[in-house]
């Protein structure tokens, strides 16, 4: 909150908030707005009654609209027709109005957004919870104690404060019933809902893994093309990402196929539907190695680092689960729950000169995700 509340402060710069449904836009804004103390009108995209003023190139009738207040806060901006445009016009015409607007997708926001709004606004990226947030409130121990739910229920933030088990996995099918297909369906016009459901079914038995788009393609009887974009789909709003393949020898080391993994995984165990406890499971290494990418990326985007992340693998079969570059220094670490030692393949140090390299495992886990 620290830095949006900073460039609120110091500029007039349009701050635009982007994040999956019930990641807490509304809430972080909500936070901002009372600390800032401005007289503040707020405004949810989803009444239709605003949609002509904010959506009409007028701004006499935004003017009309904003009278009076010193900050404008639009909730699921990217419902409003034109709203990149009619930003930029408010924008110009009363230069000394705070503007916050959120967006469930980056995809449909950035598009309406971006190119009217070019060097005019600060843009932040909002997730579900993440353990750096939690550890300013829980120890060390109670965060561990929260490690296992997590892997299994995720960690939005009404799943994860709701104690029953049964409740918890309710909440996240209607996640994935309102968000995951209605939402992103609607986003592209996409009419094979059915091909959505199972991609992200096929992805989500493969997190971990490097994902073909040509077996993928195969496997839903739809040209690669196709699955390209539902895969860029889905990714801008916020359902998956990808991790790109370290190469700086492509005819040694394999770059063609990126790793997928959801950014939460509760949402990957209800597409499944298991919800089995560790012990009781066969995907724990993947389930891991999830957990532990996606809560690092939390890290250093909340931490605005610049740090790029890849995974490598060699033709001659030598692996590592994950692989920092910054500022052209190498940090390697390898992901294994139980395990104690492990070392880097010899062809990694021959190329990148001996990264400094760590294994992750269920004892040091929270050093590497920040806490």
């Amino acid at each position: 909150m620290e830095p949006i509340l900073n460039n609120l402060s110091k500029t007039n710069k349009i701050v635009i908030i982007y994040g999956a449904r019930q990641v807490g836009k509304t809430t972080l804004a909500n936070q901002i707005i009372e600390e800032l103390g401005l007289r503040t009108l707020k405004i949810n995209a989803d009444e239709l009654k605003y949609h002509d003023v904010l959506g009409g190139r007028d701004l006499d009738k935004m003017k009309s609209l904003v009278s009076g207040y010193e900050l404008l806060f639009i909730d699921e901006a990217q419902r409003i027709e034109n709203i990149g445009i009619n930003l930029k016009i408010l924008a110009d015409g009363l230069p000394n109005l705070k503007i916050i607007v959120t967006g469930s997708s980056s995809f449909e926001l950035a598009n309406k957004i971006n190119e009217p709004l070019t060097g005019r606004t600060w843009t932040y990226n909002l997730f579900s919870l993440s353990f750096l947030e939690l550890s300013a409130q829980y120890n060390e121990f109670e965060l561990k104690g929260f490690f296992e739910n997590v892997l299994i229920y995720g960690a939005y933030p009404e799943v994860f404060t709701t104690q029953n088990l049964v409740d918890k996995k309710k909440l996240l099918e209607e996640v994935s019933n309102a968000y995951l297909y209605k939402d992103i369906l609607a986003l592209d016009k996409i009419k094979k809902s059915e091909k959505i459901a199972k991609l992200l079914k096929l992805l989500a038995f493969q997190i971990g893994q490097e994902v073909s788009v040509h077996e993928l393609a195969l496997n839903l009887e739809l040209n690669q093309e196709t699955v390209r974009r539902y895969l860029d789909l889905l990714e801008k709003s916020f359902v998956i990402f990808r991790l790109a393949a370290l190469a700086k020898n492509p005819r040694k080391e394999i770059a063609k196929k990126d790793k997928i993994y959801f950014y939460d995984l509760g949402v990957r165990n209800v597409l499944i539907d298991n919800f089995n406890l560790l012990a009781n499971r066969n995907d724990l290494g993947a389930l891991f190695e999830n957990f532990l990418v996606v809560e690092r990326m939390k890290k250093l985007i909340y931490q605005q680092k610049t740090t790029a992340g890849y995974f490598w693998r060699s033709y001659t079969g030598g692996e590592v689960d994950y692989i920092e570059e910054d500022a052209g220094k190498y940090s390697a670490y390898e992901f294994k729950y139980g395990k104690k030692t492990s070392k880097l393949p010899n062809k990694l140090v021959e190329d990148y000169g001996s990264p400094d390299f760590k294994l992750i495992n269920r004892d040091n886990y929270l050093d590497f995700i920040g806490v």
